[in-house]
């Protein structure tokens, strides 16, 4: 993908922990998402790093009105709960299809780490603003995350600067087209949560299925999940 010549992609000079301190490298971090295309079943994609080994998993709920994930650790222990926020009709124009993180398998309003929404209603390019849960008047974001359909690509900012903190692509394999499987390689800069920004690709996949299924919208990066 090509990115503008003002982006920048410094590392950050403090550990930027999101989730977790535990997520948190001084060097960039390489993870694969691979997920069966052939198959919609619980958890049918997961995170390995560049040896194979399962970092994460995704557990999603089925058949349930508003979409809900479980991203869990290597060892099936549930690290944040993705749920895409309840409006009622006067909200609806304003929501831009929110999604909540919430700590472990909490859907707690005192657990709520971060959410993240669409910039606006209708977009190109998907483009969401990402809040943490203590910037409670949304004013500027803290993190925004910019994808293109047509490369299958997505790019991690540090607010609305041009400090680039991860980056995504779709990676073209013999066993994607013989088996099934799609895998998209994701590259984590220094000092930067790394389940955080696997979470936020778990929402633009939500956010962007739901367009496509309804709204015709961008693009859908992983496919049958939920």
């Amino acid at each position: 993908m090509a990115y503008p010549s003002s982006s920048s992609s410094q590392p950050l000079a403090n550990p930027v922990s999101i989730i977790s301190s535990h997520f948190c490298a001084p060097y960039p971090i390489d993870l694969a998402i691979i997920r069966n295309v052939l198959t919609i079943s619980d958890g049918n994609f997961v995170v390995t790093d560049i040896n194979g080994n399962i970092v994460f998993k995704v557990k999603g709920a089925f058949l349930s009105v508003h979409d809900r994930r479980v991203l869990l650790d290597g060892a099936r222990n549930p690290i944040v709960t993705l749920k895409q926020k309840v409006v009622d009709a006067m909200d609806l124009m304003s929501a831009h299809d929110r999604w909540q993180v919430f700590k472990g398998d909490s859907t707690d309003s005192s657990d709520l780490l971060f959410s993240a929404k669409r910039s606006s209603m209708f977009q190109l390019k998907t483009k969401l603003d990402v809040f943490l849960a203590n910037n409670t008047k949304e004013e500027v974001c803290n993190f925004k995350v910019k994808g293109s359909w047509l490369e299958r690509s997505c790019v991690v900012y540090a607010g609305e600067s041009s400090t680039i903190v991860a980056q995504m692509h779709k990676k073209h394999t013999v066993e994607s087209i013989l088996i099934g499987k799609d895998k998209f390689m994701v590259t984590v800069y220094p000092n930067i949560d790394y389940a955080f920004v696997v979470a936020l690709i778990v929402i633009l996949d939500g956010i962007n299925k739901e367009n496509s299924s309804g709204s015709g919208g961008d693009f859908d990066f992983l496919g049958g999940i939920n």
